[in-house]
């Protein structure tokens, strides 16, 4: 079977051959060429200029992780998780995967939280009564881990100071704010979307019954460290 082609990537072919055409058809060729080497070299430079600034966010990043702050960060939010994913049993694993991801997403740890969202979802998945097809839980969690309060913006603090900003903090207070609208948007529109649907998660049965309790075991330990 054909892997089918992605749609952004026949979206950005067409923003080139529309942008080539065009210059063509205005008779631009040149500042079209001269456009293409001054924005390389500008993307190389802010590469360059964010390697410092993330290595260095990254590795303090690392050093709260160690020293318990996302632990203790995870344990705050867990009640709030627990509200919002009602359907996934307490103490499953699934709870503890959701909320460290969203602890690491909250103290903006960027691409570091990726394998977080990935153990989340196998967790989730393993609640699926119908392989292929996203329960609740699934969609919630992606609209919040898409939309994700987030208190410390590094990313977005770093590249606005190898772009030369004066004050690349002072997005923080914004930010926030900004982050708290959109999660609480996705929240209440992907409740109100459940409704339509029915659910496919499973309930535990009997046979799970013992998978569920050696499974707490390991989510206690998970969240307390």
């Amino acid at each position: 079977m054909k892997d089918k082609t992605s749609p952004i990537n026949i979206i950005w072919l067409s923003i080139i051959l529309i942008s080539i055409a065009s210059a063509a058809w205005l008779g631009k060729t040149g500042e079209l060429t001269l456009a293409l080497f001054d924005e390389s070299k500008s993307a190389v430079m802010l590469a360059i200029g964010l390697v410092g600034s993330m290595a260095f966010w990254l590795g303090m990043m690392k050093i709260l992780e160690e020293a318990g702050a996302l632990k203790t960060l995870a344990k705050i939010v867990a009640p709030v998780m627990s509200k919002l994913f009602p359907e996934i049993p307490k103490n499953h694993p699934a709870i503890g995967a959701v909320v460290m991801n969203m602890s690491a997403n909250m103290l903006g740890m960027g691409n570091a939280t990726t394998p977080f969202g990935i153990n989340a979802m196998q967790e989730l998945d393993k609640l699926n009564g119908e392989k292929g097809r996203a329960t609740n839980a699934m969609c919630l969690f992606l609209a919040i881990n898409t939309s994700s309060v987030t208190l410390l913006p590094l990313g977005v603090i770093t590249i606005r100071a190898s772009a030369g900003a004066s004050a690349p903090a002072s997005i923080l207070i914004p930010s926030l704010l900004a982050t708290i609208v959109s999660t609480t948007v996705a929240i209440l529109a992907t409740k109100l979307l459940q409704r339509r649907t029915p659910d496919c998660a499973i309930t535990a049965t009997v046979s799970e019954t013992g998978q569920h309790f050696r499974s707490q075991a390991s989510s206690n330990l998970f969240l307390t460290g």
